[in-house]
């Protein structure tokens, strides 16, 4: 879908803004760009709708060199999401959204159904939202207006200028939020320029962490944190590289603990018995459709264990990183989290330890090592060793 051949950007007073850069992002996947400031990142971005042009080399968006298509007819062709976002003041956020439908010769009817469309889609209600103007926004607001009009015209290839740096770290993480919801449904080709290795990981199919003018690793954000590919990678992602690799971790059914099962309808007395024939002080409780009512402690031995059931706060969902896992454990000061085969009345599954939590993330780590799957990594245990 893109690609980067051989691409340096010189500029007249001899800085070297890329040097030989060979790139090529597929169809589909989002791909971001992290790194210190002046590494090259925006410098990236911008050859590919031309408002840079490259010393050496060339661009390819879809097979075709951007260097021989026109510029306006290129950039329209192109959504484009800086960090300012850059709304007309002037216009109402319907009318911001539908500009680039509007200079393509849509009917002015058809270019705001579709802005309501995308609108929506970004989460704001365009009733609510369509007829207000910029400055009646919040700054998260106006950033998904941002994404809303870049992806108005459907476009192939959507670049993104740290669309998040500018907002709070709450807003920011619920905008990372939505976005990611975004993409699985439009599936868009997306570079993404971030200076935040976390957002990086978060939100990226691959990463391309750049030196000075050069990329010194692209692979997959597991890849990344756990196989850096210099000491300046391992040194720009960071000592908690390993902390880091929780966030784009799931959870797989590989990882459970299964622990004593009772039934709503089983008697107390039964229940205890159980639990302690496990060794344990507490027991899962399920309908009779193995979905998640809450749990048991055997200290309660009279009635049924309907009558005693406890909610149960932390769970989540099969697939759910391990850094989720994890934090769910501290907000509800849990020694377990039950794990679920969806958000939504899910089958239960099984349980994640703090020990399992731990064993998931090495046997990660040894598959991405090996090149095999995470349920074929033996690990060697500790016990014994003086």
């Amino acid at each position: 879908m893109l690609r980067f051949e051989h691409v340096s950007k010189r500029y007249a007073n001899g800085a070297v803004a890329l040097h030989d850069l060979d790139l090529q992002v597929a169809e589909g996947e989002l791909a971001v760009l992290v790194g210190p400031s002046g590494c090259g990142k925006t410098t990236t971005m911008k050859l590919v709708n031309r408002l840079e042009e490259p010393t050496a080399g060339r661009v390819l968006l879809e097979g075709e060199d951007v260097g021989t298509l026109d510029p306006v007819r290129l950039r329209r062709r192109i959504g484009y999401v800086i960090q300012h976002v850059g709304l007309f003041p002037h216009k109402t956020v319907l009318d911001n959204t539908a500009t680039v439908p509007q200079l393509l010769g849509w009917r002015r009817a058809k270019a705001r159904a579709r802005a309501a469309e995308l609108l929506e889609l970004v989460g704001l209600d365009p009733a609510e939202f369509g007829d207000r103007y910029p400055d009646q926004l919040s700054g998260g607001q106006r950033q998904r207006v941002g994404v809303a009009r870049a992806l108005a015209a459907d476009p192939p290839v959507l670049l993104m200028d740290e669309p998040f740096g500018a907002v709070d770290p709450v807003v920011r993480e619920r905008l990372q939020n939505e976005f990611l919801r975004l993409q699985r449904e439009v599936r868009k080709t997306i570079l993404f320029v971030t200076h935040d290795i976390d957002e990086a990981v978060r939100l990226g199919d691959r990463i391309a962490v750049y030196g000075q003018g050069t990329v010194e690793q692209f692979d997959t954000p597991l890849a990344v944190l756990g196989s850096p590919a210099s000491d300046y990678v391992a040194s720009f992602v960071g000592s908690d590289r390993g902390l880091k690799r929780l966030s784009v971790t799931p959870v797989e059914t590989g990882d459970l603990e299964q622990p004593p099962v009772v039934r709503l309808s089983d008697p107390m007395g039964r229940a205890a018995e159980r639990m302690r024939a496990d060794g344990v002080r507490w027991a899962v409780v399920l309908d009779g459709d193995d979905t998640l009512r809450g749990w048991v402690r055997d200290a309660e031995a009279d009635g049924q264990v309907a009558d005693h059931v406890r909610r149960m706060e932390a769970w989540l969902p099969l697939g759910a990183p391990l850094k989720q896992a994890f934090s769910t454990m501290l907000q509800h000061d849990a020694g377990w989290v039950a794990v679920l085969d969806d958000a939504e009345h899910g089958r239960f599954l099984g349980v994640l330890t703090p020990s399992s939590l731990h064993s998931a993330l090495r046997r990660s780590v040894d598959a991405d090592a090996r090149d095999v799957r995470r349920s074929e990594v033996e690990l060697e245990s500790v016990t014994g060793v003086p």
